[in-house]
C-alpha cells in the first residue's frame, strides 16, 4: 500500500551530490521512519521567459493611428 503526498522543494548541494528535505510534516503524516524504502519519482518545473518564449519571431509591424468610430 502507498502513501501519496506531493511536495515541492529544492535540491541542495549534500558534498558533492544533491539532496532533498522531506519536511517534517509530511513525514509524520505519512508515518515515514528511518530505513524505510522510498519511490521518488522527480519532475522538473521550468521557468518560462516571455522573451525567450518569442526568440526569433518576426518584429511587429506599426500601424498608424487612427481615430475610427466604433458606434
Amino acid at each position: 500500500m502507498y502513501n501519496m503526498v506531493s511536495i515541492v522543494n529544492q535540491a541542495k548541494k549534500w558534498g558533492n551530490s544533491l539532496g532533498v528535505v522531506i519536511p517534517a510534516e509530511i513525514v509524520r503524516k505519512i508515518k515515514l521512519k528511518e530505513g524505510q524504502t522510498l519511490e521518488i519519482k522527480i519532475r522538473l518545473k521550468k521557468r518560462i521567459d516571455a522573451f525567450g518564449r518569442f526568440r526569433g519571431a518576426r518584429k511587429f509591424k506599426e500601424e498608424a493611428l487612427t481615430h475610427r468610430k466604433f458606434w
